[in-house]
């Protein structure tokens, strides 16, 4: 079976490629497509309300360009003390072009005095088949927010992410680890069921 993951992140790809041939419980197995292979691709704009509307916008245009079975992802970090922020607009918090640098300097920066650090990620992840209704599910990984980033690992926000029962950040815990717990891990493990 083929599939499109619908994202030019190379992280993503990765991330979503090592995890899907690692699933539990494998049936036919998955040949994963990046769209690298698909230089001339429409570019989808995230503009929908929510992380999982995101989502399947870019699973069903990517599915419609492709005639091949779609998944796409959309992901944020919600922070308690920024009452939700940057959530659904994570990626471009800090300005169109930024680096993760830059996006987690501003975090840290927004942060400044704040007590509760409490934060989460979110995931959705949508599958569509072509000519088929789309089929999206949500995962979410609680954590906190530390000081300073750690870590050389992963992508994003995940230096200065530190998952619940854990003492170092996503980009600490390296790639096996942070596949089995975090967000996007929990939203694909219920996803394999869509394929």
């Amino acid at each position: 079976m083929k599939l499109v993951l619908a994202t030019h992140n190379q992280g993503k790809v990765r991330e979503l490629t090592k995890m899907l041939h690692n699933r539990a419980g494998a049936g036919e197995p998955v040949e994963v497509i990046s769209l690298q292979n698909y230089p001339n691709a429409p570019e989808v704009v995230e503009d929908r309300q929510t992380y999982l509307e995101n989502a399947v916008k870019k699973a069903s245009v990517i599915a419609e360009y492709t005639g091949l079975m779609a998944l796409a992802d959309d992901a944020g970090l919600e922070v308690d003390a920024l009452n939700g922020a940057p959530g659904i607009h994570s990626k471009r918090w800090a300005g169109a072009n930024a680096t993760d640098a830059i996006r987690i300097a501003k975090l840290l920066q927004a942060l400044e005095g704040a007590t509760d650090r409490r934060a989460r990620f979110v995931a959705a992840i949508a599958v569509v088949h072509p000519g088929s209704d789309p089929e999206g599910v949500l995962g979410v990984c609680d954590g906190h927010i530390l000081h300073t980033p750690r870590g050389e690992s992963g992508f994003g926000y995940d230096p200065v992410f530190v998952p619940d029962g854990y003492e170092q950040t996503f980009a600490e815990l390296g790639e096996n680890i942070k596949n089995k717990i975090s967000h996007r891990a929990k939203a694909l493990q219920q996803a394999i069921a869509l394929l």
